[in-house]
Formats: structure tokens, sequence, C-alpha cells
């Protein structure tokens, strides 16, 4: 369940008493106003008295920190003395923002810019929006601005599990250690694949395996065994995996996690991407659970940016390489060999809804150890699309929007069998031109959820020390 930003308000005023005191409920009104709309669009909120001296300055920024508040709004409706702004960011908690309200019989405005500039001199980053509250196109920053504050928030103190290492050579799937720790508050932990393999074999034959490859061949649409890439006793073993994987996760405290895979358990074990798959889903076998956000080959930066959406939007978080462009209709086929949630199948919380539109079909060649493939269709709907690299040691992301669609049922036949026809997919058209995002796009992995975000993620890129690259 996602939880609320938690937001501090500070309302500033004149530092002289005969000015600051005629406004006083002036100044809460505008306050209010604010409160009320961000309490509305979800966020929780923390005000404290109105700031006229440097003393409040200082002792009013302190009690948001103890309040736990993820980042402050810094509030001028009246002629408010820099200084205190200046004060505050001493120890309030970053980010901050500050927001102009509209009051023309009052230099408001100018508040917020003799502000800024005070804050410029002394190297502190913020943003700036102006405007009346109640109206959308203002209110949407402010709640990008905590919500992104609140994801930043939420990665500090998180581990990552990392399974294996670098999976068949892919460097973009690799980061330092050190840099997460540093610029994220994010340790990882290693964890050899032989852990997953060991207690797998031990569950293999458990009632409570037994119990789930029931539930999933009632649930999906088809299991298509093959007597040899696909059989009972593979899908019992991915099964089996899959409750490895949650144990270990339990048991070192894994916020998120990654898997190696290959080449030693899709050419000795079984494919992995049953465990990958009800990891990232709201839902397994036993009922409902808090998604875990789990990339394929041990992919670092994607589960990174996977973790970030996690944290912004409280769904699923799709994984897919960019696989194909149908330059007849302008499309880009995006795809992966099973790990993408089934909650993409139809966009439901509910694991019937999806399900019955999944199919578990035999790993081809690439996975000789055999396995079942998660096969579904996402759900039509507007999306977002990120993801985290490196360039010379220094974060980037690369964000756009886009709309994933589906096709009639023979077209859509067609098309994934000019692809792959036993791995999931998610047909998109992108927001940008193909040739701007071929040129561009730095990885082979991509990944999405559901909504509009980019405006959330430009923020966390601002209060994180990553370059937002918007690809439009």
């Amino acid at each position: 369940m996602l939880s609320k930003p938690k937001i501090g308000i500070l309302t500033f005023s004149d530092g002289r008493a005969y000015a600051h005191t005629p406004q006083i409920e002036e100044n809460k009104a505008f306050e209010a106003r604010l409160r009320r709309a961000l309490e509305a669009a979800g966020v929780e909120v923390v005000t404290g008295e109105l700031v006229w001296t440097n003393e409040l300055a200082a002792s009013e920024g302190y009690k948001l920190q103890a309040a736990g508040c993820e980042a402050t709004i810094f509030n001028y409706a009246v002629w408010a003395f820099p200084q205190f702004s200046v004060m505050a960011s001493r120890f309030a908690p970053g980010p901050f923002l500050l927001f102009g309200q509209v009051n023309p019989a009052k230099p408001g405005m100018v508040s917020v810019l003799a502000a800024a500039g005070a804050l410029d001199q002394i190297g502190v980053a913020y943003s700036r929006v102006f405007g009346e509250i109640e109206k959308p196109e203002v209110l949407r920053p402010v709640v990008a601005f905590a919500r992104a504050a609140h994801a930043a928030k939420a990665l500090k103190g998180e581990t990552f599990g990392l399974f294996g290492g670098r999976a068949i050579g892919i460097n973009t799937a690799v980061a330092p250690t050190d840099l997460w720790v540093r610029q994220f508050g994010i340790d990882v932990d290693h964890v050899d694949q032989w852990e997953i393999v060991r207690r797998s074999y031990e569950k293999v034959d458990s009632p409570q395996v037994a119990a789930a490859q029931r539930w999933l061949e009632s649930k999906v649409r088809k299991v298509h065994y093959d007597g040899r890439q696909l059989t009972p006793e593979k899908l019992r073993l991915q099964i089996a995996s899959y409750y490895a994987v949650k144990e270990i996760v339990a048991e070192r405290h894994f916020q998120f996690t990654g898997i190696k895979g290959q080449p030693e358990l899709t050419e000795h074990f079984v494919t992995a991407d049953i465990a990958e798959a009800f990891l990232n889903d709201p839902y397994d076998f036993d009922g409902p659970h808090e998604p875990v956000v789990c990339s394929t080959e041990a992919d670092m930066d994607a589960a990174l940016t996977m973790e970030v959406f996690k944290h912004l939007a409280g769904t699923p978080v799709l994984f897919a390489d960019v696989r194909h462009y149908f330059a007849d209709i302008n499309v880009l086929d995006l795809v992966n060999s099973g790990e993408h949630a089934t909650y993409f199948a139809a966009r439901s919380f509910s694991p019937e809804e999806n399900l019955a539109q999944v199919e578990l079909k035999p790993q081809g060649f690439y996975f000789p150890a055999g396995g079942a493939s998660v096969f579904h269709i996402a759900a039509p709907g507007q999306v977002t699309l990120a993801r985290l690299t490196r360039s010379e040691g220094r974060y980037r992301m690369h964000i756009l929007r886009g709309e994933f669609i589906r096709f009639d049922p023979e077209e859509e036949v067609r098309r994934v069998a000019e692809v792959q026809d036993n791995w999931p997919h998610a047909f998109v058209q992108l927001g940008c031109h193909i040739d701007t995002f071929l040129q561009q796009f730095p990885a082979n992995h991509i990944h999405a959820v559901y909504g509009d975000y980019v405006d959330e993620l430009v923020a966390f890129c601002r209060n994180t020390g990553v370059e937002p690259v918007l690809l439009q």
C-alpha cells in the first residue's frame, strides 16, 4: 500500500510586529487553502506557527524535521523578510518548494523572489510555483513535488538484494554500490544464486508448492505443457523458487531485488520468470502482498528505476526489453522473457481478472533448462516510461510518455508471432519520434507504469542529483 507523502508548510511574515500582527489572519487563511488542497490530493501536511523572527524560523523548521516531514513548502502571501527563509532552510527538511500565493494587494511575489535570491547565494536548491492552489495546473506541480520528495525519502535506508552478478555481459545492469549509498542511501547485499537452488529443492515437494500449482493452473487461461521444456515438475520447481526468493527477501530484509538468471539458472535449473512475475505482482498464490520490485538479469539500475516508480505510483512496474519497432504502424514492442507482472494483463489488482488473460508457455532455445514464460499482452492505457543510467559516473534518467495499445485478435496473434509468441508483450505508441528514442535511449531495458508521472520523475531527479532527460 502506497504511503502518503508527508510535507511541512512554513508560512513567512513581516519581521516588524506592527506589520505582522494585523496580517496574521490573512496569512493563516492562505496557508489553510494550501493545506486543504494538498490534503485533498492525498498529501499529509504538518504546519507550524507563522514565521516572523529568526528564532521561529529555526524552531519551526526543527519541528518539521522532528515530525518526520519529507520536504518543506515555504509559503508566501505577504511581504516576508528573506532572512527567515534562509534561517529556516538550515533546520527544515529539504527539498524546498517556494510557493507564491496570488495576493496582489500585498507583495507576496516580491517575497518569493527575494527569498529565492537569498537561497541562491548560500547554495540552497529549491523549486518555485506561483498561483491559486485550487487551479489544477497550479496544484499539479506542488503535488508532484511532494510525491517526488516522498520517493527519494523512501529509498533511504532500503537494501537491494542482488542474486548473482552481471548477466550475459550487460554492462548497464551493474551499478557501483558506493554511489548508491552516497546518492540514494541504499545498501546492496549480495546473495549467491545457489541459495535459490538449494532452498527450492528443499521446498519443491511441499504441500504449499502443490497447492500453489493447483491454484495457478486453475486461474490462468492455459498451461501449455509440452513434456519437455514445460512439465508439471518444472513448474513446481519454479513455484518453489518463488517461495525460496520470498523467504530470503524476508530473512535479509530486502526491499527490492534482482536475479541474474542467465546462464546458471536458465541452463541448469529453471527460469526465474514465475518468481520474478509474482514478486512484482500485488498478489501471489497465497493472497495479496505488497509488490517486491525484482529485475531480471540482476539489472540494478532497472530495479532502482522500478523502485522509484513504485514509490510514486504504488502499483507494479513493468520491466521489458526494447525488442522491435513496427514501422508500418509506428508501434514499439516491449518484450521480456516472462517477468512482466501479471497485473499488466488486465491492469487489475484482482488475480482472477489478470490471470484469465495469462498463459504459461514453454521457454525456447535461449533457456535450455526450461520452465514457464508468463505470457500475456499489456492492457491499454496511458503510461510513463523511464530508465536510470550513468554517463561518466553521473546518473541521468530518460523519461517519456507513451500509450499501451491493443489490436484486434487476429492482428495481435500475427504481430506476436513475428517477434516471439511465448514471451509477454507491451505494444506502445511513444510520445516522441522513434528516431529520437532510438538515437538517445541508453539501455536495452525500459520500465513503465500506468499514468502520467513525468513531473514527479523530473522533481525526483532534481532532488537527488540526477539529470532528467525528457524525450518528447
